[in-house]
């Protein structure tokens, strides 16, 4: 998914320190085409902090995709080795574990869930001549334009035009609320939803807008309580978003919230509490560990892996993590630009569905409804 808690430093000095590198996709570097050893991919997410539990749920899903390469021999003989990188969700961080990655010969990379670090890392890698599939939605991420950079879901507007047409066109709201933040993640929501509400004829009653290290949301929150909506977007990670439906309920706000993969998440559920969150409307492209044979087979692996239930984002990083292993190997462990064309021509059937990636590296381009009731998300037909 898509988010940070900082605004995107300056890259400059990065690429400079770049300039100076062997790039791991160059044909004549150390390692890139050696044929024996290890294939290295990097995985770079939040692994403390308030965005920690995206990390760790991306974590043991690109975890789980690699063992199962692995116990199968990996790809041409060769064991795929991965390795945590925690960049904290701060862009600065993530510069700096760009240029770490491409020293340390890394050829692709999984993540990040943050968009703003993602985005921060972008010009570096494609410096590099590193892959790089991402969990981030906002539309900036095409906006880079970087032939490196992939989605392994759907952006921000898809997102967002799927839950609008069911708030306007299915359930007739015509009094909607937004509360968004002021982060990259939150922008983007803000951004795409507005879009989409407008094209329906629809603008918000009251449009919000917090910032990420917020806790007290009663001013926002009273304001929107004044207004009487039907229902409220939210565009904000799980933790804050929970924080703010829970000071919502207290404020005696009875309007259904809506929103995108945060609110589908176990975090947003346990901040807010299982009966604030009852009646919230997500759009996302997994609903559940019970949707299809593959989610059931992935859940099942997943539960015996780790001794939990597996959510969107480890759905997410199990996808995104198979369809570069597919790459590889159909490239035969390819690097590079090469690589990135074996990405781009790779079709996957995954937990999200049918993907087949374009010039703008977007794979996947629907989503779905779903409502939380009795504290689980429920597909609505």
């Amino acid at each position: 998914m898509n988010r940070s808690l900082r605004p995107v430093a300056p890259l400059f000095v990065t690429l400079v320190a770049l300039a100076a590198c062997s790039a791991p996709g160059d044909s004549g570097s150390d390692d890139a085409g050696s044929d024996s050893g290890p294939i290295k991919i990097a995985v770079v997410d939040a692994r403390s902090g308030q965005l920690s539990s995206l990390g760790d749920w991306e974590w043991k899903g690109a975890k789980l995709a690699v063992d199962e390469w692995n116990k199968k021999g990996g790809i041409d003989g060769r064991k795929i080795q991965i390795k945590s990188f925690d960049d904290q969700g701060d862009p600065t961080i993530g510069t700096n574990l760009a240029r770490k990655i491409a020293g340390e010969k890394y050829i692709a990379m999984i993540g990040t869930a943050e968009s703003a670090v993602t985005i921060a890392m972008a010009p570096a890698l494609k410096q590099a001549k590193i892959p790089n599939i991402t969990s981030g939605q906002a539309d900036a991420l095409v906006e880079q334009k970087s032939e490196f950079l992939f989605l392994n879901g759907p952006t921000s507007t898809t997102y967002d035009t799927t839950l609008a047409k069911y708030l306007v066109q299915d359930k007739g709201f015509k009094k909607i609320a937004v509360i968004t933040n002021n982060g990259s993640f939150g922008k983007g929501e803000h951004d795409a939803f507005s879009k989409a509400a407008k094209d329906l004829g629809i603008t918000p009653v009251t449009d919000q807008v917090v910032t990420t290290d917020q806790k007290d949301f009663s001013a926002a929150l009273s304001t929107i309580r004044s207004k009487k909506p039907q229902v409220i977007f939210i565009g904000s990670e799980e933790v804050e978003a929970g924080l703010i439906v829970k000071q919502a309920r207290d404020l005696g706000i009875t309007a259904p919230f809506a929103g995108a993969a945060p609110q589908g998440t176990p975090v947003f559920i346990d901040t807010a509490g299982k009966a604030a969150v009852e009646g919230t409307i997500v759009s996302s492209p997994y609903l559940g560990n019970d949707t299809s044979p593959a989610a059931q087979k992935f859940a099942a692996a997943y539960k015996a892996a780790y001794g939990e239930d597996a959510e969107l984002h480890g759905a997410k990083a199990y996808d995104g993590t198979n369809i570069l292993l597919t790459a590889l190997k159909s490239s035969g462990v390819a690097t590079g630009k090469e690589l990135a064309d074996a990405i781009r021509a790779t079709q996957y059937d995954g937990l999200l569905g049918r993907f087949s990636y374009g010039a703008d590296g977007v794979g996947i381009t629907q989503t779905s409804i779903g409502v939380i009731q009795d504290g689980k998300l429920v597909a609505q037909k």
